[in-house]
């Protein structure tokens, strides 16, 4: 097999709360998370030199190895001696930096796909090694899973198994700013947790949420919807909050940034919903990407 072609998913977080910061400096979260329809291609072609080249015509991708796709490659080949080398060409569609993982997924998809290219026969167990030392989300995209809990770094998965799956209709916003992780994860560190939430703790946990979602407890999940991140990134990036305001004044009550932003995304009752409204923010603000999308 010279050749592949995959289709890498986005993610959104129903559910997002940071726990604490370990002795690491990396943050301990739970979260829920749902694998969306929006996509990339990821295609790749082996090469006779031992070269590992990305190939992207979206120039906020990087081409070095900084690229998570490269530094998947480049694992497997140094761990597994591979003479050969690799063209991973990335067509994107999963805006970069915006909390939608895209980066992430990227790199899963190049793990599952070299497995079989180089004919590695690695079991999941093994991939989810190598997942842990690319990054925090990858080790979700290992699993064909629509709906699973990440907890520690957001790399120990538990797939959640409803015998009867919605498939959610969300509209996505996305303003076209780029958000680092990190500062955000340091902004949460200087908040007063009390003055900014007035809690702690959110008003729910994650098990009533896994409890609305096997009940496919439609109005019950849009209460449910929580992320411990978000005002630490509007306190940072003021266009989500803007982005927010502007769901809640076309109606729509379940809305939540994903991951750490600056992605909103809103839970609607319909693909209709979703077009229609798509449509009304597309007239107010045309500098947003706006996307309809379902679980997938």
């Amino acid at each position: 097999m010279n050749k592949l072609i995959l289709n890498s998913y986005a993610k959104l977080n129903l559910y997002l709360e940071v726990l604490n910061k370990g002795k690491d400096n990396y943050h301990n979260i739970k979260t829920v998370f749902e694998r969306i329809g929006l996509s990339d291609k990821i295609i790749l072609k082996s090469r006779p030199d031992k070269l590992i080249k990305i190939i992207c015509k979206n120039p906020s991708v990087p081409g070095d190895n900084s690229n998570l796709c490269y530094r998947s490659a480049k694992l497997l080949q140094e761990e597994f001696n591979i003479e050969s080398g690799l063209d991973i060409e990335i067509i994107k569609h999963i805006p970069v930096a915006s909390g939608l993982a895209g980066g992430s997924s990227n790199a899963a998809s190049v793990l599952l796909g070299l497995n079989k290219v180089w004919k590695l026969n690695l079991s999941q167990e093994k991939l989810l090694g190598f997942a842990k030392k690319i990054g925090a989300d990858v080790a979700f995209f290992l699993y064909n899973s629509s709906f699973a809990i990440g907890e520690g770094r957001g790399d120990k998965i538990k797939v959640l198994k409803l015998q009867r799956v919605r498939r959610f209709w969300h509209i996505l916003i996305v303003p076209k700013i780029k958000v680092s992780t990190a500062s955000v994860y340091k902004k949460w560190d200087d908040l007063d947790k009390k003055l900014m939430w007035g809690l702690t703790k959110p008003r729910y946990d994650v098990k009533i949420l896994i409890s609305a979602l096997r009940k496919n407890d439609f109005p019950l999940l849009g209460k449910l919807l929580f992320n411990s991140l978000e005002r630490a990134t509007i306190k940072l990036y003021p266009e989500v909050a803007r982005i927010k305001e502007s769901l809640s004044k076309l109606s729509l009550q379940s809305i939540l940034m994903s991951g750490s932003g600056p992605a909103v995304f809103g839970i609607v009752s319909s693909r209709k919903e979703a077009v229609s409204l798509s449509k009304k923010i597309k007239k107010q603000k045309k500098s947003y990407l706006v996307y309809v999308t379902r679980t997938q």
